[in-house]
């Protein structure tokens, strides 16, 4: 009879543990980032438009996101401003979000130089881009429209991703509507400005048109009023090759636009804010200067 007690209780004890160890990463991510982060849906009256992923969110890990239907801002404030918000996209090939590698973990470093972050939980694709897109934009406009109760400049609001968010990063960046969802700088890393096969079958649908991929690769869109561009990426990424990043600097630097480029040695692909990364204090350093100079 004891011994079953005693199991009962240790099954009961395990999720209830489990939970307290998330809530405690939570709370200790918060109280990291400095002031409460708020959370801000994207479409509180509906979405404009599906993706047809239907079920509830999923969350295999504390770090990853997927099956999003109801996009969202986690805005973390900087407690002394300096005038710029930048609005986080994830990484994950457009099938997940690595949403705490590539999103909350950096809003300590951003706000510390007085830079606003905003975490954007976006659906993916699943062949639906325009959903997708239409998520980014919105991120812009609304972070465009709220910025001075950030202390923020309403032509200071920057986009950045890594791996396939720095993509959506850069749709945002030559793909925008209108002067309300403009990005006026993108921060890039390691991220993919090429197309290739398994990326448009996830953004598009195994029958996208060329109409349809031409209109979303990047590189037919630089104009001389695409925004300020910072590009970090290894040499040693063998899954988005860093020759990428140099075409994109390069479509950047032939309209004059404002543009650096750091490759380093190693580090692969995926790095994120991780500290694994030999490069981190580098390229942390060398863009807390780039974001000082406009």
């Amino acid at each position: 009879m004891k011994k079953t007690i005693f199991t009962l209780a240790l099954a009961l004890a395990l999720p209830l543990a489990s939970f307290a160890q998330q809530q405690g990463r939570n709370a200790n991510r918060q109280q990291a980032a400095g002031p409460q982060p708020i959370v801000i849906e994207l479409w509180p009256n509906g979405a404009p438009n599906d993706n047809g992923v239907t079920g509830p969110e999923v969350i295999p890990d504390p770090t990853h996101v997927n099956n999003v239907s109801k996009p969202t801002l986690t805005v973390y404030p900087a407690e002394k401003p300096t005038g710029k918000i930048i609005i986080a996209c994830p990484g994950g090939a457009y099938r997940n979000l690595a949403i705490e590698k590539e999103g909350h973990s950096m809003a300590k470093y951003f706000n510390h130089q007085g830079v606003t972050l905003a975490v954007l939980k976006y659906r993916l694709p699943n062949g639906h881009f325009e959903t997708t897109m239409s998520d980014v934009l919105e991120a812009v406009k609304i972070m465009r429209t709220r910025a001075k109760e950030w202390g923020a400049n309403p032509n200071g609001i920057g986009v950045m991703g890594c791996s396939a968010g720095g993509n959506l990063a850069i749709q945002a960046a030559v793909n925008y509507t209108g002067p309300e969802n403009r990005p006026d700088f993108q921060v890039l890393l390691y991220c993919f400005t090429a197309m290739n096969p398994m990326m448009n079958e996830t953004m598009f649908g195994k029958n996208a048109s060329q109409e349809t991929i031409d209109k979303y690769t990047v590189m037919n869109h630089v104009t001389k009023d695409t925004p300020p561009a910072f590009l970090a990426c290894s040499a040693d990424d063998f899954l988005d090759p860093f020759e990428n990043s140099i075409a994109y600097f390069k479509a950047l630097r032939s309209f004059k636009t404002m543009a650096t480029l750091h490759v380093y040695p190693s580090g692969a692909h995926g790095w994120g804010f991780s500290d694994d990364f030999y490069y981190k204090r580098e390229w942390t350093a060398e863009l807390e200067k780039w974001l000082r100079t406009f």
